[in-house]
């Protein structure tokens, strides 16, 4: 298992980038827009792993940003801990790492449906997402007929 990054979703993104860049000193690695999501990502790295974060894409925070409506309000901010932020993990094989998992008393959350990403829940309620490391392995049973387990 290799760790990749930590998800949090942030209210104001050029605070936020005051707060990690400019006060924090951490670097911007990658960013994503989504006009059709209505949302930005901005991934960050600690100065002394910028060169490994472009190149592996871990070890990163990502902020979330989710645009205001048209009408300049936001969204009710959500209460759950799953929209606030998670861990991300890429692993070698995902069906064997959630089989597992699954095995020693965890609850898959968000099944590994396409073959490429779950996720699960700490015992304090903080969600952990894993991903397919390199290609999504090929949908099979019985994880592509899984429905989703609680919230994630």
């Amino acid at each position: 298992m290799e760790f990749l990054h930590t998800m949090v979703r942030v209210t104001n993104l050029d605070e936020s980038m005051d707060f990690y860049c400019n006060k924090l000193g951490l670097k911007e690695v990658h960013r994503i827009e989504s006009e059709a999501g209505r949302f930005t990502l901005v991934y960050l790295s600690a100065p002394g792993d910028v060169e490994r974060a472009k190149k592996e894409e871990s070890p990163l925070i990502e902020l979330t940003y989710n645009w205001p409506n048209e009408d300049g309000s936001f969204e009710q901010m959500p209460s759950s801990s799953r929209n606030w932020g998670h861990l991300a993990f890429r692993v070698e094989n995902i069906y064997e790492t959630c089989e597992r998992l699954q095995e020693m008393g965890i609850t898959i959350n968000r099944p590994p449906r396409d073959g490429y990403m779950a996720f699960l829940k700490s015992p304090d309620d903080i969600s952990i997402e894993l991903l397919q490391k390199g290609e999504a392995l090929e949908p099979k049973s019985p994880w592509k007929e899984m429905e989703n387990t609680g919230t994630w």
